[in-house]
């Protein structure tokens, strides 16, 4: 069987329409093609990418974390419909916690929707625990959003536990023919 080499990296203004479709498949259309400038023009947000140049879809997934003070807000993480259930949100995951403790935050939040089962399983497996809870948080539906918070990202455990993930991940992804690329 013949792997895939999956592209970790950061996104730039010449990923922009990719950045859009993705948004379009995953969220409808959630942030505008200026706000996605705004995170590509800010030195406090961090927009990550996977790339697979075997793909027909040019970006697969995407995430974005907010530095503020000595916190990671992650505001988005989405990979295509197309590829989910192949470990590509854990990658992705990963990679954004990696750099938000290279970066040399301490704690990483973020909200999801009350009902997303599938993300907050993701979330949990990585650690997070929920903090509240945010009442009609999600406009389009009035949907609750549960706040969840990981701590500790600068302590020397919580890199074994990078590395740990970092070799179940690589292990996943290996199943679904993809490797990788660091």
């Amino acid at each position: 069987m013949i792997s895939s080499d999956l592209i970790l990296r950061s996104l730039t203004i010449d990923d922009l329409s990719a950045i859009l479709e993705l948004d379009q498949a995953c969220f409808g259309g959630l942030w505008t093609m200026e706000g996605y400038q705004r995170e590509l023009d800010s030195p406090n947000s961090e927009l990550l990418g996977l790339f697979s140049p075997l793909s027909s879809i040019k970006l697969l997934g995407m995430g974005c974390f907010w530095s503020i003070v000595d916190e990671a807000h992650i505001t988005i993480l989405a990979i295509h419909p197309q590829y989910h259930r192949q470990g590509l949100g854990q990658a992705l995951l990963y990679a954004l916690l990696k750099t938000s403790g290279d970066r040399g935050l301490e704690r990483a939040t973020l909200e999801v929707r009350a009902s997303n089962l599938a993300a907050i399983s993701l979330y949990q497996k990585f650690g997070f625990k929920t903090a509240g809870l945010r009442r009609r948080y999600y406009q389009d539906n009035g949907e609750d959003a549960l706040i969840l918070w990981l701590s500790e990202l600068q302590y020397p455990q919580f890199q074994k536990t990078l590395d740990s993930w970092h070799t179940t991940i690589c292990k996943q992804l290996s199943q679904f023919s993809w490797q990788l690329v660091d």
